[in-house]
């Protein structure tokens, strides 16, 4: 591969760089000093090298999940029934009819909070005991990216809204609601009795 010619200016750098390095007297460092070679894992035989162990992940151990917090419907099915057995597996099937729905579509989260807030309330001090909350599923707005992002906030804020006060002293149970009511997109309250 042929270079270029140098030019004057390069020259004159060089030369300056040149004129300030003061070079090394003889047999002060030997280049055997330099570039000493790794000693072996092997001491029988030095031009063997180690052999390197199969990778495995997490040590061998059973895979790690990407996602660290389950879904919804997991955590709500883990947590203990509080209603009746019979009603939640009726509820669980679809075969309850609920006695108020709400559909919080399109709403901004401080007006679906203030929304489910008195929905509850006023619907408890009714007597009503099973209500249907309509969130929907939530729209995939934002590309593939590096950090994974859950979709519809509301559908994730609004089990978080009636486990907090006001609301949990009148909620007994809420789980995702049957595909017949809106599936993945909805949850059943069953509220306490009224006193």
């Amino acid at each position: 591969m042929k270079g270029r010619k140098p030019r004057n200016e390069e020259l004159d750098l060089w030369k300056k760089v040149t004129d300030r390095v003061t070079p090394l007297e003889t047999g002060q460092l030997a280049p055997s000093a330099i570039l000493k070679p790794k000693p072996s894992a092997d001491p029988k035989d030095p031009s063997k090298p180690k052999p390197i162990a199969p990778f495995k992940m997490n040590g061998g151990k059973a895979p790690v999940k990407d996602n660290i917090a389950p879904s919804l419907g997991q955590a709500l099915q883990t947590q203990p029934v509080q209603m009746d057995k019979k009603a939640f597996r009726s509820l669980q099937r679809g075969k309850l009819k609920p006695d108020a729905r709400i559909d919080l579509h399109g709403m901004t989260l401080d007006r679906a909070h203030g929304a489910l807030t008195r929905f509850v309330m006023s619907s408890h001090t009714s007597g009503k005991r099973l209500l249907l909350v309509i969130t929907g599923k939530g729209k995939n707005r934002d590309g593939p990216g590096p950090i994974p992002v859950r979709h519809g906030v509301l559908r994730h804020q609004v089990p978080e809204w009636l486990r907090l006060a006001p609301l949990n002293s009148v909620v007994m149970q809420v789980t995702q609601a049957h595909i017949s009511h809106g599936g993945g997109g909805a949850y059943y309250v069953y509220l306490r009795r009224s006193r």
